[in-house]
C-alpha cells in the first residue's frame, strides 16, 4: 500500500506577500539536492520574478476546459498523478475548479495527489479559511467566495507564515509589484489599509500559534511530557465558589493583559466529599464573569485540591497559578500548611501568586473533624492510637482517686473518652477504645483490684453495661458522620448539576455543553450520546452492531460507536444510551451520571425542537411575504389597472367624440398605465422565483461598458440626464447580461426618482482586487444608516404615501438579482448627500486581474 504524501502550507498573512514566490523557492531548492519536482499547477500573473523563479522546474501542462462558451483552464489531475513526481507544486490551495473538473475544489486535488504518495507544497491566504471568513468580511467589507476548511489545512504536516508589515505591502502596492497602477489608488484606500493588513497579520498569527499549539501538545502526550512548557503565557485562577473569586478574576485577568496573547482560564475543584463551602450562585456570578473578559471556564473533581490543581494546570501548560490568599488560623495553620502553601511547595515550574482579598480577614469557620473521609486508613490508625495511648494514661490519672471516685463515675470518665475516639477514628477504634477500656477498668477499679477477677456482681452488670453503651454510642457518632457526608454528596451533586445547567442555558449548542461538562467534571476520555435505530434488532446482538447506532453528540476521543466500546454505559430510554470512556465510576458518581444522561436527552429534543422550529421559520416569512404582497397588490397594482380601464373606457364611450389630440392623450395613458402593470408583474414573478429557487440565472464573461449604456437607454427620456463614467478596459464579470440590464436599470430608475434637476445621477465603475464595483450615485435626501437595511426588503418603500408609483420591489429584486450571480449590493452614503448604491459583481477568471504578488521582496 503506497504510503500518503507529506503536504506543506505556505500562508499568507495578506494577498501580495509573495507566498508563490515562497514556493516556487523551495521547489528550486528541492531540485538542487536532486528531488524530482514538477509544477502541477502555478499562477505567476505575468509577474517577472515569479515567472523567472518557476525556470527550470518541469510543468504539467493544463488541461483545457469549456464552460459556457467561455475558456479555462486547470490543473491535470489525472497527468500530474500519472508522472509521479516525489514533489508538486500546487498554487491556490482555495481555488474553486470549473464545473465539469473531477473535483469542485483544488484541495479535493490535492487530497487525491496526496493519497497516491506525492508530497505536495501549496499556498493559501489567511482569508479563505472558513473559520475566519466572517470576520475578514467584518474587518475589510469584502466577502470571500472560495473558502477551504481549517480541519484541511490543519492536516499539514508543516505550515509556513509568509507574512509582511502593512507599511512595507503598503509600498510594494505603490511600487506597482502588486496590481497595475491604474488600479493602485483604489486598492490602498479600501482592502490594503493600514488597520485591515494589520488586523489580518493578527489572525493569521492567532490562527498559527493554536496550529503549533496543537503539535506542542501532541508531542507533550505522546512523550509523557508533564512539566510545564512555557512557550505561551497561559494563566490559571483557582475558584473557591466563595465571593473573593470576582477579585482572584480580575486580578488574574490584569496578569494575562500584560503578557499580550495570554490565555485566562478559571477553574473550579470539586472535593469528592463536596465540602468545599463552595456556593453555586457566586460560582454561577464568576463563571459568567470569567467568561465576559474572554476567559474560559472548568470544574474538575479531585480528592487533594492542591494536587488536582497542579494537574490541571499541567494539562493545559499554564504558566502562572492565581490563588486566595489562605482564611485559615494561624493556630490551624501548626498542623497543616493550607491549599495556598501546599500549592507553592509543590509547583515546581509553575509561577503562583497568592492574591488577599477582604475573605482572608475574616475567619474561616472551623470543619469538624468527622467530616474528611469514612473509615479510612490512615483515620482507624489514628484512633488506634489514641486508644493506645488514651485509655492507659487515664487510667494511671485516675488510679490515686479510685477510693474518692465511685465506679459509676469512673465509667462515665472512660465512656467520655470513647466517645471522643469514635469522633476521630470512628466505629471501629471506638469499639476497641471500649473493649480496652472495659479491661482497665476491671484491673485498676474493680475489686479485687490489680487481678482480672470480679468480686461482686453489680460490677460485671456495671461493666456489660458500660461496654454496650460505648458500643451503642459508637454506632450513632459513625451513623451521624455518614448521614453527614452523605448530604455532602448530596450538595456537591446538585452544585455540579446547576453548574452544568448555567453552562448549558448559556451555550449555544446545549447538549454539546452538557457532554463537555460532563467528560471535564469526571476526568474520562470521551462522552457519547448514541442513538438506537427504532427499526434494528431487540436482540443483544443488536448493542453491538454500529450500524444499528448513530452517534447524536460526542466530545472527546474516541467517540464510542456502539454501547460497549465505553467504559459505562447508562441507558436514557429505549432509543438513546449515553456512553463513558476513560474509566468507571463508583456507585454514588453513576447517580449524577444519571442525571446528566436524562438531561443530555432533554437537551437531544430542545436542539431537534430548535431546528424544527428553524425550519419553520421561512414558512413564516413565505406567509407574512403573501400578506404584504395582497397587501401592495390591492393598492398598487389597481392604480395602473383602473387608469388603463378609465382611458379605455373613455375612448369606446359612444355619445362622447374626441379629436385627435385627446384621443391620442388617452391612449397615451392607457400604454403608461399598461407598462407600469405590465413591469410590476415581472418584477413579483421574478421575486416569487427567486424565493422558489427557481430563476434561470446564466453567468458569463459580460462587458459592463456594453450593459451599462443599455440599461441607460430604459430610462427613455431621461436618459440624456445620467452621467456615465466608466473606462473601457475594465474586466470582464461573471453575470447574466440580461439580469445584469434589469438591475441597473432598477438603480438608475430609482436614483432618478430621488435626484434633484440639478445633480442628476451618475454611474461608475472601477476594479479592485477579484471585484468590480459598479455604483449608481445620487444626490438627493438618502438615507439613514439605521434603515438601509429595510430598504431592501421587499414591499418597502421610502416615503411610502408620497414616493413614486411602485410596490416596493425593485431593490429587493436588484440585491437578489445581484446574489444569484454570486455578486452583492450595498447602499452607502454619498459624500456630499445622497445615496450610493455599491453593485459588487465577480470579474471573469481569465480577466481576473492579479489578487496576489508572487515574487520575492526586493
Amino acid at each position: 500500500m503506497t504510503a500518503r504524501g507529506k503536504l506543506r502550507v505556505y500562508l499568507g498573512a495578506a494577498p501580495g506577500v509573495g507566498k508563490t514566490y515562497r514556493m516556487l523557492e523551495e521547489g528550486q531548492r528541492r531540485k538542487s539536492r536532486g528531488t524530482d519536482v514538477v509544477i502541477g499547477y502555478v499562477e505567476p500573473h505575468d509577474r517577472p520574478l515569479t515567472s523567472a523563479m518557476a525556470d527550470g522546474l518541469e510543468a504539467i501542462p493544463r488541461r483545457q476546459m469549456t464552460h459556457r462558451g467561455a475558456a479555462f483552464t486547470e490543473m491535470d489531475l489525472d497527468a500530474v498523478i500519472a508522472r509521479r513526481p516525489k514533489v508538486a507544486l500546487v498554487d491556490e490551495m482555495a481555488h474553486t475548479n470549473v464545473p465539469g473538473s473531477l473535483h469542485e475544489k483544488r484541495w479535493q486535488d490535492i487530497d487525491a495527489i496526496l493519497d497516491a504518495g506525492i508530497d505536495v507544497i501549496t499556498t493559501v491566504n489567511i482569508q479563505h479559511l472558513e473559520s475566519l471568513n466572517d470576520v475578514v468580511e467584518q474587518i475589510t467589507g469584502v466577502t470571500q467566495q472560495e473558502t477551504i476548511p481549517d480541519a484541511v489545512v490543519r492536516t499539514a504536516e508543516q505550515i509556513e507564515l509568509v507574512d509582511m508589515t502593512a507599511e512595507a505591502l503598503r509600498r510594494r502596492m505603490a511600487h506597482g509589484n502588486i496590481y497595475k497602477p491604474d488600479k493602485v489608488d483604489a486598492a490602498l484606500g479600501n482592502y490594503f489599509r493600514v488597520g485591515n493588513l494589520t488586523a489580518l497579520r493578527e489572525l493569521a498569527l492567532l490562527w498559527l500559534a493554536d496550529k503549533v499549539d496543537e503539535q506542542l501538545d501532541r508531542y507533550r502526550r505522546d512523550h509523557d511530557i508533564e512539566g510545564t512548557w512555557e512557550a505561551r503565557e497561559r494563566v490559571v485562577v483557582a475558584l473557591t465558589g466563595g465571593p473573593e473569586g470576582d477579585t482572584l478574576i480580575r486580578r488574574a485577568a490584569r496578569i494575562a493583559e500584560r503578557a499580550r496573547g495570554a490565555d485566562l482560564l478559571a477553574v473550579h475543584v470539586v472535593h469528592n466529599e463536596g465540602l468545599n463551602g463552595s456556593d453555586p450562585a457566586h460560582l454561577a456570578r464568576q463563571r459568567t464573569l470569567i467568561e465576559d473578559i474572554g476567559g474560559t471556564y472548568h470544574q474538575v473533581v479531585g480528592d487533594h485540591i492542591p494536587q488536582a490543581l497542579l494537574s490541571f494546570a499541567r494539562g493545559v501548560n499554564a504558566t502562572q497559578l492565581v490563588l486566595g490568599a489562605s482564611r485559615r488560623g494561624r493556630f490551624a495553620q501548626l498542623f497543616s500548611r493550607g491549599i495556598g502553601v501546599t500549592t507553592v511547595a509543590e509547583s515546581e515550574t509553575i509561577d503562583v501568586h497568592l492574591v488577599t482579598h477582604e475573605e482572608s480577614r475574616r475567619p474561616r469557620l472551623r470543619r469538624s473533624r468527622h467530616r474528611k473521609r469514612d473509615e479510612s486508613l490512615w483515620r482507624l490508625l489514628l484512633g488506634l492510637g489514641l486508644t493506645a495511648v488514651l485509655m492507659p494514661t487515664l487510667a494511671l490519672v485516675l488510679r490515686p482517686f479510685r477510693d474518692d471516685l465511685s465506679l459509676s463515675s469512673l465509667i462515665l470518665i472512660f465512656l467520655a473518652a470513647v466517645v471522643a475516639i469514635s469522633l476521630v477514628g470512628r466505629l471501629w477504634a471506638a469499639l476497641a477504645a471500649a473493649v480496652v477500656g472495659s479491661l482497665l477498668l476491671n484491673f485498676f477499679f474493680t475489686p479485687p483490684v490489680g487481678t482480672w477477677t470480679i468480686a461482686e456482681t453489680e460490677n460485671v452488670f456495671a461493666l456489660i453495661v458500660f461496654l454496650l453503651v460505648a458500643v451503642t454510642v459508637s454506632a450513632t457518632v459513625n451513623l451521624a458522620v455518614r448521614r453527614t457526608q452523605q448530604a455532602a454528596r448530596a450538595r456537591r451533586e446538585a452544585n455540579a448539576l446547576a453548574v452544568v445547567a448555567g453552562s448549558v442555558l448559556r451555550g449555544s449548542r446545549p447538549l454539546a455543553a452538557l457532554l463537555g461538562q460532563l467528560r471535564e467534571s469526571f476526568a474520562l476520555d470521551s462522552v457519547t450520546l448514541l442513538e438506537r435505530n427504532p427499526e434494528g434488532p431487540e436482540s443483544p446482538i443488536g448493542r453491538l452492531d454500529s450500524s444499528r447506532w448513530s452517534i447524536a453528540e460526542s466530545v472527546g476521543t474516541p467517540a464510542c460507536l456502539v454501547p460497549r466500546d465505553g467504559d459505562v454505559e447508562v441507558a436514557v430510554d429505549d432509543t438513546l444510551t449515553l456512553v463513558l470512556k476513560g474509566r468507571t465510576l463508583d456507585a454514588t458518581d453513576q447517580r449524577v451520571v444519571e442525571a446528566f444522561a436524562v438531561q443530555a436527552a432533554l437537551a437531544l429534543r430542545q436542539q431537534r425542537l430548535a431546528e424544527q422550529a428553524a425550519a419553520a421559520v421561512p414558512i413564516a416569512e413565505a406567509d407574512k411575504l403573501r400578506t404584504a404582497l395582497l397587501r401592495a397588490v390591492s393598492h398598487d397594482l389597481r392604480a395602473p389597472l383602473a387608469s388603463a380601464k378609465a382611458a379605455v373606457q373613455g375612448l369606446r364611450t359612444p355619445n362622447v367624440v374626441f379629436d385627435e389630440t385627446d384621443r391620442q392623450e388617452l391612449l397615451a395613458t392607457a400604454d403608461e398605465s399598461l407598462d407600469l402593470l405590465t413591469r410590476l408583474v415581472e418584477n413579483l414573478l421574478d421575486m416569487s422565483r427567486l424565493q422558489a429557487g427557481a430563476l434561470g440565472v446564466h453567468p458569463q464573461p459580460t462587458s459592463v461598458a456594453e450593459v451599462i449604456p443599455l440599461a441607460v437607454d430604459e430610462l427613455g427620456s431621461a436618459a440624456d440626464a445620467v452621467q456615465i463614467q466608466v473606462a473601457d478596459d475594465l474586466p470582464e464579470v461573471m453575470a447574466d447580461p440580461a439580469l445584469l440590464q434589469r438591475i441597473l436599470a432598477n438603480l438608475l430608475s430609482n436614483a432618478l426618482k430621488f435626484s434633484p434637476p440639478d445633480a442628476p445621477p451618475t454611474v461608475a465603475a472601477s476594479a479592485l482586487a477579484d471585484r468590480l464595483h459598479i455604483r449608481v450615485i445620487d444626490h438627493g435626501p438618502g438615507l439613514p444608516s439605521n434603515e438601509r437595511d429595510r430598504t431592501f426588503l421587499p414591499f418597502q418603500r421610502s416615503g411610502d404615501r408620497h414616493g413614486p408609483p411602485g410596490i416596493g420591489l425593485g431593490l429587493a429584486l436588484s440585491r437578489g438579482l445581484a446574489e444569484a450571480m454570486g455578486g452583492s449590493l450595498e447602499a452607502d452614503d454619498t459624500p456630499g448627500g445622497g445615496l450610493t448604491m455599491d453593485l459588487a459583481l465577480v470579474t471573469a477568471p481569465h480577466h481576473e486581474p492579479a489578487p496576489e504578488p508572487e515574487e520575492a521582496t526586493t
